[in-house]
């Protein structure tokens, strides 16, 4: 989907493209080959499916940057191209030319997947006229109240969230998590791979927008 000159794209699982003069990725997973080489991916966490660098190797090129919590960089750092390292931590935040990245805390509250001690992040990124929240593997905290003065800065605010229950978010409460951020467009991943199913996403697109909340499923890309 295109908004406000930003190309969106959908990877499947938690994976994303994001294009608009510059090319970013985040938590790419069981991508396909041959996609255009990433000037930037954003990691949210270790997990294995989303920190993947055999993925990663697929579309990184020399001097792709690559953002990350700390626990990340000793995975990173096997790759055979020589790739530009930040470590970042939850509520720091980071320039990448006219692009501006913020790490949002994410984690389980009534789980042990995603240890909020662990530093694990998601990320706002700011480009053009247009914000996009990816939440990372979170439940809905409190952090997200914090997010909800986006869409009154008259921007298109879209977020990425989590629906697949178990490690994360269930549809009903990635719809409340919605209702909170109060989005201009809502968006579900976490499903259709590891876990998590199309039916999933369905239900959270309805109750979205029993609530009022344009949600929409993308096709995997």
């Amino acid at each position: 989907m295109k908004i406000n000159g930003i190309e969106l794209k959908w990877l499947g699982h938690d994976g994303f493209q994001i294009k608009n003069s510059r090319m970013i990725y985040i938590d790419p997973f069981n991508i396909k080959d041959g996609l255009e080489k990433a000037d930037m991916i954003l990691i949210t966490h270790s997990h294995y499916d989303h920190c993947s660098l055999a993925d990663m190797e697929k579309i990184i090129k020399e001097g792709t940057k690559i953002v990350a919590p700390a626990d990340c960089q000793s995975t990173i750092a096997k790759s055979k191209i020589p790739v530009d390292i930040q470590i970042i931590e939850p509520n720091q935040e980071i320039d990448f030319q006219d692009i501006k990245i913020s790490a949002i805390p994410a984690y389980n509250i009534d789980k042990t997947f995603h240890p909020k001690t662990d530093g694990w992040v998601g990320y706002v990124i700011k480009m053009n006229d247009c914000i996009i929240y990816h939440s990372g593997d979170t439940d809905l905290i409190p952090e997200m109240q914090k997010l909800t003065g986006y869409k009154q800065q008259g921007k298109e605010f879209i977020a990425l969230l989590p629906v697949s229950g178990r490690y994360t978010m269930t549809a009903e409460e990635a719809s409340e998590a919605a209702n909170v951020i109060k989005p201009t467009l809502a968006i579900p991943m976490h499903w259709g791979g590891l876990i998590g199913t199309e039916q999933d996403a369905k239900e959270f697109k309805e109750l979205c927008e029993e609530k009022g909340i344009h949600a929409e499923i993308l096709e995997k890309e």
